[in-house]
């Protein structure tokens, strides 16, 4: 992997984070591939103009992503796809614990890749999909000096006061965030538990902690 392309490959990955922290416009007539642009140009936007966020200062992207994360994600679903079957027999403190933990998780994962953002642009492909579609596949590209890094999203249609469309899955180069922590998460609540997940997740993060 060239140096160019491993760049371009965290500033992908910035992007996983930060589209889920911009503030959101619920429009219900704001087509789904719309919005990710919007999203997307905000971002990288907000990642060039803010050293804070580029240094990965960790309580001002913890800070944002608190703000600002369920106007624009379906977290619950996302937490909830990555847990597998085990989600519906947790309590609502541990699906509460849960979501937590894995806030945490994708943002001390992601926070160091904020600073790799420089020139990158964002290119949209053709959105397939019909009006009366609920769940579409926004896809995209994030180019710069390297090579282009393809960066999807699925998204749900949510109804009622505050409409909109919501993110609940990420694909980084083919690679799908929530499958790819089902499979680990599945691990650990074989060999563990619920709880033991949960206490796994937390440890983990203050150990990411202690090494921001």
């Amino acid at each position: 992997m060239t140096r160019s392309f491993f760049r371009q490959v965290l500033a992908a990955a910035a992007l996983v984070l930060t589209a889920l922290v911009v503030p959101a416009v619920h429009a219900e007539d704001e087509a789904p591939d719309a919005l990710i642009k919007r999203l997307s140009v905000d971002v990288l936007e907000t990642i060039k103009n803010d050293k804070g966020i580029r240094a990965g200062d960790m309580a001002k992207v913890i800070a944002l992503v608190d703000l600002r994360i369920m106007p624009n994600v379906n977290f619950q679903r996302m937490t909830a796809s990555a847990v597998g079957p085990a989600w519906r027999q947790a309590t609502s403190e541990q699906q509460k614990r849960l979501q937590e933990e894995f806030k945490i998780l994708l943002v001390r994962t992601y926070a160091g890749a904020l600073a790799q953002v420089t020139d990158q642009t964002i290119s949209m492909k053709p959105l397939r999909a019909a009006a009366e579609d609920k769940e579409v596949l926004v896809r995209s590209e994030v180019k710069g000096n390297g090579d282009s890094i393809q960066l999807d999203y699925r998204l749900e249609k949510t109804p009622g006061q505050g409409a909109g469309w919501r993110i609940y899955n990420l694909n980084v180069l083919g690679v799908w965030l929530v499958e790819t922590y089902r499979s680990q998460f599945a691990t650990e609540i074989n060999a563990k538990g619920v709880d033991g997940l949960i206490s796994t997740l937390t440890e983990r993060n203050k150990n990411n902690g202690k090494k921001a």
